[in-house]
């Protein structure tokens, strides 16, 4: 919930329990009860082993890699120094936080659903044909732009690496059992390992052993994963020509545009470009993947023909999101403080709950003062039911993507 502002949890910590489908973990852990104010709480083994937290963890993933803008060891180390002065003393980190990420492999954004961009206020939004609920095509559209999609994508995100070698005559055999039953939709990145590549000998086999009508119904989605440079024309074009050549293609079914640093105004160079590109032929459709709604604002009242904007849906949808921000500020209005720091402190009242995390951008910008806000804020039972309420309207994600960490093993 906290992500649409300021403080983004990452990671909630909870006591062990039997998950749905895995059985019963091999540790459990119970988490101490803490008052609304409390810091600290303190997670325990059923073996007697035991660690007491802060309840706010420090994430610091945003160190990984060059997205998340530049950072400099001195400074780094300091503002830990003052995350910890503050009281704010549990770090969360990792082995691969810079082996594996780099400019050439940046981080893979999460999967999601292909959404129409929508946004409230001016500047035009995209339109989904109403389709069926057994309906397996859909048409996503904006302005004269319009593109009918399998309402079930391929993802080929698994192409990427750590899911087993991939053999390449076996993976078009098996985009071609996919296309022949229906499933004509896929959707991959620049920088999903072989994905672009395999597209391209799967398409060419479509033209050879296929009819007419099934090349036809073929949609091939990409993604541009850009570095934060200067987007400039030639830069945008000769990435956007490379995906086109990988996939044999004249023109790009949809491009999907992630941008990492919205610090850096950038983005807004490369979506122009873009649809420069595409009134010249080279793309038929634009999309975005997992922009806030700020920036779709921007952008779309900035002209670009934005048909869809993928994000991670599964919850609810875009209007029960919308209703969920509302009670959220309505909250926030009334304690004089953040959206995030609401959305924090909701989840760490839950009985199962032991910590939220917070990323943290090491030495490049802090939120020291909101996160502490987080233990001052007590919210009352009227505050507490009108959230519950607001998220009881979506959907049980425990039934729709399982245990923890099955969204991506989905």
């Amino acid at each position: 919930m906290a992500a649409a502002a300021g403080l983004s949890p990452r990671l909630v910590v909870t006591p062990g329990r039997r998950s749905h489908s895995h059985g019963r973990r091999r540790m459990c852990c119970a988490a101490a009860a803490a008052a609304q104010g409390e810091r600290k709480t303190t997670v325990r083994s059923k073996e007697g082993d035991a660690v007491e937290l802060c309840r706010v963890v420090n994430g610091m993933w945003q160190v990984s890699g060059p997205s998340w803008g530049r950072y400099e060891t001195p400074a780094a180390v300091d503002a830990m120094l003052r995350y910890a002065d503050g009281g704010l003393s549990t770090f969360d980190m990792a082995d691969i936080s810079r082996t594996l990420l780099s400019p050439a492999a940046p981080p893979v954004p999460r999967r999601g659903v292909v959404r129409p961009a929508r946004c409230s206020g001016g500047g035009g939004a995209a339109a989904v044909e109403t389709a069926a609920s057994g309906a397996k095509v859909c048409t996503v559209s904006n302005r004269g732009d319009s593109l009918a999609i399998c309402r079930v994508l391929n993802g080929m995100w698994q192409t990427s690496g750590g899911w087993g070698r991939i053999d390449r005559d076996a993976a078009v055999d098996a985009m071609l059992a996919y296309a022949d039953a229906g499933l004509s939709t896929f959707d991959m990145a620049d920088h999903y390992g072989p994905a672009e590549d395999l597209y391209g000998l799967f398409i060419n086999r479509v033209r050879r052993e296929r009819p007419p009508e099934l090349l036809e119904e073929i949609k091939g989605l990409t993604k541009w994963v850009p570095p934060p440079v200067k987007m400039t024309r030639s830069y945008v074009e000769d990435n956007i020509n490379r995906s086109r050549k990988r996939m044999d293609v004249s023109a790009l079914d949809m491009l999907q545009f992630h941008w990492w640093d919205y610090a850096n105004p950038g983005y807004l160079d490369a979506l122009k470009h873009i649809t420069d590109l595409k009134e010249e032929g080279k793309i038929k459709t634009v999309a975005l993947t997992n922009f806030d709604t700020d920036r779709l604002q921007i952008i779309l009242e900035n002209g670009i023909p934005i048909v869809s904007n993928q994000m991670v849906d599964a919850w609810g949808g875009w209007s029960l999101f919308q209703a969920l921000l509302q009670t959220l500020k309505k909250v926030s209005l009334k304690h004089g403080v953040s959206i995030s720091t609401v959305a924090v402190r909701y989840i760490l009242n839950q009985t199962s709950v032991a910590g939220s995390m917070v990323g943290v951008r090491l030495g490049l910008s802090e939120h020291i003062k909101d996160t502490n806000a987080i233990f001052s804020l007590e919210l009352d039972e009227e505050d507490m039911n009108s959230i519950t309420e607001a998220s009881n309207k979506g959907r049980n994600l425990m039934d729709i993507i399982g245990d923890c960490g099955d969204e991506y093993r989905a």
